[in-house]
C-alpha cells in the first residue's frame, strides 16, 4: 500500500489538486469583483431599513426617560438605589434624550446624503 505525503491544515482533506477557490476559477466560473456594488434596489432598501431603525430607536430613546410609568417604576432601577438616584436627575434624562436626538440626526443625515453606487 503506497503512502502519500500530503501536508494540509485540514487532516480530513485528502483531495489532491488545487484548493476549491482556485478550482472554480480554473473551470471558468466568474469570480466576483472586489469592488462590485450591490444592486440599486438593495442599496435603497438597506438605506430605508437603516433610516427607519435610526428614527425609531431615536424616538424611543428620546421619549423613554420622560415616560415616568416606565422610567421611574422600573424594577431594575428600583433594585439599584445608587443607580436610581443618578438616573432620576434631569441632567441624565436630558443626556439620554440628547442621544436619541443624535440617533435621529444620523438617520436623517444618511437619507439626505445618499448616493446610488451603480454597478
Amino acid at each position: 500500500m503506497p503512502i502519500e505525503s500530503h501536508i494540509s491544515s485540514d487532516p480530513l482533506d485528502r483531495t489532491p489538486g488545487p484548493p476549491p477557490a482556485e478550482a472554480a476559477t480554473a473551470l471558468g466560473a466568474p469570480e466576483p469583483e472586489a469592488g462590485a456594488a450591490a444592486p440599486v434596489w438593495l442599496q435603497r432598501l438597506s438605506l430605508f431599513v437603516l433610516v427607519l431603525f435610526c428614527v425609531y430607536l431615536g424616538v424611543l430613546v428620546m421619549i423613554l426617560p420622560w415616560w415616568t410609568r416606565v422610567w421611574d417604576h422600573n424594577l431594575f432601577i428600583q433594585s439599584h438605589p445608587a443607580l436610581a438616584a443618578v438616573l432620576h436627575t434631569g441632567a441624565v434624562r436630558g443626556l439620554i434624550s440628547g442621544l436619541g436626538l443624535l440617533d435621529i440626526w444620523i438617520g436623517v443625515s444618511e437619507a439626505v446624503h445618499y448616493r446610488d453606487h451603480r454597478p
